[in-house]
C-alpha cells in the first residue's frame, strides 16, 4: 500500500512540476520573447517572485516521492523510479544553478535598464529552461511506464496464505 501511495504522490508530483515547465517553455517564453524588453523583465521577475516556493516545493515533493517510490519498489520499476528522481534533482541543479542566477540579474535590469548583452544572457535563460523541461518530461514519462506496467514487479510480493 505504501508503494501505491508514494507511486500516486511521486507521478502526481511529477506531472505538476512537467506541466509547469512544458507551460512556460510552450508559452510563456514565447510571450516573453513577443512583449517589449521592459514589459518582459518586469513580467519575469514578478513571475519568478511567485514561482520560487511552489516550484521549488513541488521538484522537492517529485524528487523524494520518486527517490522513495525507488527504494520501495523492486526490479525494473526500482530502476525507472530512480532514474525519474535523478532526473527530477537534475531539474532542481539546473534551475538553481542556470535559471535563478540568471534571474537575480534580470530583476536588477527591471529596476534599471538591461545591458547591452541582454539577449545573449536571456538566450542562455531559455536553455536552461529548456533543459530542466526536458528532465521534468523524461522523469513524468518514466512514472507513467511504471504505472503502465501494471503492479508487476512494482510492489514485493507477500506470500499468498493457503487454506
Amino acid at each position: 500500500m505504501r508503494t501505491r501511495l508514494l507511486q500516486a504522490l511521486s507521478l502526481f508530483s511529477t506531472g505538476l512540476l512537467a506541466g509547469a515547465f512544458g507551460y512556460g517553455a510552450a508559452n510563456l517564453v514565447p510571450t516573453f520573447n513577443a512583449v517589449p524588453i521592459d514589459m518582459r523583465l518586469d513580467f519575469h521577475a514578478a513571475l519568478m517572485k511567485m514561482n520560487g516556493i511552489t516550484m521549488q516545493g513541488t521538484m522537492a515533493v517529485s524528487a523524494l516521492s520518486s527517490l522513495a517510490l525507488a527504494v520501495s519498489a523492486r526490479g525494473r520499476a526500482r530502476v525507472l523510479a530512480g532514474a525519474a528522481g535523478l532526473l527530477t534533482v537534475s531539474s532542481f541543479l539546473i534551475t538553481r544553478f542556470g535559471n535563478v542566477p540568471i534571474n537575480g540579474r534580470i530583476k536588477q535590469w527591471a529596476a534599471t535598464a538591461p545591458p547591452p548583452d541582454h539577449a545573449e544572457v536571456l538566450r542562455r535563460w531559455e536553455l536552461f529552461n529548456d533543459a530542466r523541461t526536458a528532465t521534468a518530461a523524461i522523469a513524468f514519462g518514466l512514472l507513467i511506464l511504471i504505472a503502465l506496467t501494471g503492479q508487476r514487479g512494482l510492489c514485493r510480493q507477500e506470500p499468498k496464505e493457503t487454506t
